[in-house]
């Protein structure tokens, strides 16, 4: 798979969308950050991800001196559509303080290799981030990417059950971006339905740039 050819995205409630067209995707640290942000993730999970430090291991269970990095000063893309994360965030549970209906989600589409020739620093994961059987990689590996990614599982329509624990784990495997990525970076937005659609065109984005993917949803 060549890596021009792939895309990450990132999910955001629609409401965020005006200040994501000003500034583009900004980190929570960032100057730019968005001060009237609107989550739709489980607060447990990120607040885990502001503490969790991993080593970037790049496969090597052996390797010594490699770097750790914390979760929480990274942008977090997925490599597919229709996550898990994402029917306990319409439905709600766990700790998702309210259901989010999916006329009120947005995907992100951005161009991976634009990412890479962007220059900010990034890591990427085969699997969930938290997960303690995950392995991530720093840039040396990326020309690797597609044979790391088990694209079959970022693809699967089914997941759940015992018996498919890894592959729920390799689904969520994620990009990791350091600095904010400017608006001109968002090649897409998917959303629900029409309303959705017309929302976001009342917001100044371009109609080309908006794909209504009602089977991206639960």
């Amino acid at each position: 798979m060549d890596l021009a050819q792939i895309k990450i995205y990132r999910m955001t409630h629609i409401d965020n969308i005006p200040h994501i067209r000003e500034y583009g995707i900004t980190h929570k640290n960032s100057k730019n950050a968005n001060p009237d942000y609107v989550s739709i993730g489980d607060v447990s999970l990120i607040s885990t991800r502001n503490s969790k430090q991993v080593d970037v291991t790049n496969g090597d269970l052996l390797a010594f001196g490699n770097c750790s990095i914390v979760l929480g000063n990274f942008i977090p893309f997925y490599f597919g559509i229709k996550m898990p994360m994402l029917y306990v965030v319409q439905h709600g549970g766990n700790f998702v303080d309210e259901a989010t209906p999916p006329k009120n989600i947005v995907y992100l589409a951005c161009s991976l290799s634009r990412i890479l020739k962007f220059g900010c620093g990034y890591y990427f994961s085969d699997g969930h981030a938290t997960d303690n059987f995950t392995t991530f990689y720093d840039e040396s590996k990326i020309d690797e990417l597609h044979e790391i990614i088990d694209w079959a599982s970022v693809k699967a329509s089914y997941w759940s059950g015992n018996e498919n624990l890894n592959t729920k784990r390799k689904k969520q495997a994620e990009f990791l971006v350091s600095d904010d990525l400017p608006p001109g970076f968002i090649i897409g937005f998917v959303c629900y339905n029409g309303s959705a659609k017309s929302k976001l065109l009342g917001m100044g984005i371009e109609e080309e740039k908006i794909k209504i993917v009602p089977g991206a949803y639960y």
